[in-house]
């Protein structure tokens, strides 16, 4: 029976499962933190302008002002690269002080990131608030919020734009990093999921292993 698989060590039980899923949520995150540091060779953690902001980044472009966003995204970079550098501990504490009340929904899953989703759903607010000051700090060392100032008045000068620019600076980059880092740590979890060579602890071998298992069977009796 099952208690008796779990003693064999065969199941791995919840504190193990949390174990390995944090892990794994730890290897995603040193993966992003080795990007944010080199950003010159991971084009990913480069700053672009996201959704709505890309169509500005086009206009000011076509009106010639090629130099200033270049001198904005490359201080944006920076910026970003430097505060994730300095609110690492924050990535890893908010790991250790989780509680995965659902570890085995979230281990046996065909959602390829599901304890990444979790881990964002449940963090996304207090790292946001946690890491405000520090982005805004660092913003502030590289001048980036009076370029960024000197764009929004170009842009917001030129007429029929219906969307002025928010001033903002430092919502707008803590919410790119926090999705950008969130991103690798999924490509990663994924990769974890399908590879048993990159479950690189005890622990992510034994509760991956089992999990993948346990999905086969679900997906043969369907």
């Amino acid at each position: 029976n099952c208690n008796a698989l779990k003693k064999l060590g065969v199941i791995p039980t919840e504190l193990e499962m949390v174990m390995g899923l944090k892990d794994a949520l730890s290897q995603g995150l040193f993966k992003s933190l080795d990007a944010f540091a080199d950003p010159d060779r991971n084009p990913l953690v480069r700053f672009v302008f996201p959704d709505e902001a890309e169509k500005i980044e086009k206009t000011l472009r076509d009106l010639g002002f090629d130099k200033t966003i270049n001198q904005v995204t490359g201080k944006f970079t920076r910026a970003m690269s430097s505060a994730v550098n300095t609110a690492k501990p924050l990535f890893f504490d908010a790991i250790k002080n989780m509680s995965f009340k659902e570890a085995a929904k979230i281990l046996v899953t065909d959602t390829p990131h599901a304890a990444t989703d979790y881990f964002k759903q449940e963090m996304k607010t207090g790292l946001m608030t946690a890491f405000r000051p520090i982005v805004d700090s660092t913003i502030r060392t590289e001048g980036a919020d009076k370029e960024w100032n000197g764009i929004t008045k170009i842009y917001n000068s030129i007429p029929f734009i219906n969307k002025p620019l928010e001033n903002n600076l430092t919502d707008f980059i803590a919410a790119r990093v926090i999705d950008l880092m969130f991103l690798i740590v999924a490509n990663e979890e994924e990769q974890i999921r399908s590879k048993y060579e990159l479950r690189k602890t005890d622990m992510m071998r034994k509760v991956f292993t089992w999990a993948e298992g346990e999905l086969k069977k679900r997906l043969q009796k369907n």
